[in-house]
């Protein structure tokens, strides 16, 4: 069912930075696509790149970066062009002043009368464990490091609208297919905390359209987010995430009549494969959508400091 969108707003995007973009041409690199313990996916590249000091304070209300906050992500995402190309290729960058240190590439698709953007994140936060210091912080910048380590999100989101005023992009408006995720609260005062469901749903969607015997914890590829289904990618190239887009506009298609009934079902109790609504809808499934998981596989193993990371082949 639909209600009230949520929206992400598309902020200052730079003519120097895009035209980097614009530039990258058709090579392709390999790559690791990993998880760390904590569950972050990344890509774990041939040679380390710098990523250079940035201002730690930046006010929300000012919707354009500074000169040298651009020069600093010029440097990165020149670094990362050269090393993965295909990660960037295709995607127009845009400022997000609520999360500077976690910069943003998009691109519309259209199936239809059906919108998707392809959203990409890089987090260009500091790992202590995954970097190597070159300069240290100060009151006023992040420390400078180098990293081989690419910490990103990748995910497909459903639009009802794309927000433009002429030729420019100002902001998507997402497909709202979930009412609510909210379930209640527990813990008195401070200690108060919400309840959501965002996390069983994201474990019912996923496991439904994964083939039964497929475990590939910590990735899941269905996910709750912005009150709608989502497809979290780990293959980054052009025509990983165009093929991505017919798979999710499916999935959205499968679930819609059924969406309400699942709400109530996770909301009275945590997700499990008995669910009668799980198992029903499991059945049903084609055979066929199976076919895009059979070769990814995970493998658990411990890094150079001891960690449990998890190397996925896709």
């Amino acid at each position: 069912m639909e209600q009230i969108a949520n929206e992400i707003r598309v902020g200052f995007a730079d003519p120097g930075l895009n035209g980097l973009l614009r530039a990258i041409g058709d090579g392709r690199q390999t790559f690791d696509r990993r998880f760390s313990q904590g569950e972050d996916f990344f890509l774990q590249l041939e040679q380390p790149f710098v990523v250079p000091h940035f201002q730690v304070h930046h006010d929300v209300r000012v919707s354009e970066p500074s000169a040298a906050y651009l020069k600093a992500l010029a440097s990165v995402v020149e670094q990362v062009a050269l090393q993965v190309p295909q990660v960037l290729k295709g995607l127009t960058y845009y400022f997000d002043p609520t999360d500077i240190l976690r910069p943003s590439f998009y691109h519309v698709y259209r199936i239809g009368e059906s919108l998707f953007v392809y959203l990409l994140r890089m987090d260009l936060i500091m790992r202590p464990s995954e970097a190597t210091v070159i300069e240290r912080a100060t009151n006023d910048t992040t420390a400078s490091y180098s990293t081989s380590h690419l910490f990103l999100e990748a995910m497909v989101i459903p639009l009802s609208e794309v927000d433009k005023h002429g030729d420019r992009v100002k902001g998507f408006r997402v497909r709202q297919t979930i009412s609510q995720t909210w379930i209640g609260e527990f813990g008195r005062g401070y200690f108060q905390q919400g309840i959501w469901m965002d996390a069983d749903l994201t474990k019912f969607f996923s496991r439904l359209f994964l083939p039964a015997d497929k475990r590939i914890y910590p990735y899941y590829p269905f996910q709750c987010k912005y009150k709608t289904v989502c497809q979290s990618l780990i293959t980054l190239d052009p025509d990983s995430r165009a093929a991505a887009v017919p798979m999710l506009h499916r999935v959205i298609e499968f679930l819609g009549p059924v969406m309400d009934r699942i709400q109530a079902e996770i909301k009275s109790a945590s997700f499990s494969e008995e669910m009668e609504i799980y198992r029903s809808l499991k059945g049903r499934v084609p055979q066929s959508w199976y076919e895009a998981w059979q070769r990814v596989k995970v493998e658990r193993y411990l890094n150079q400091a001891e960690m449990k990371e998890y190397r996925i082949e896709a």
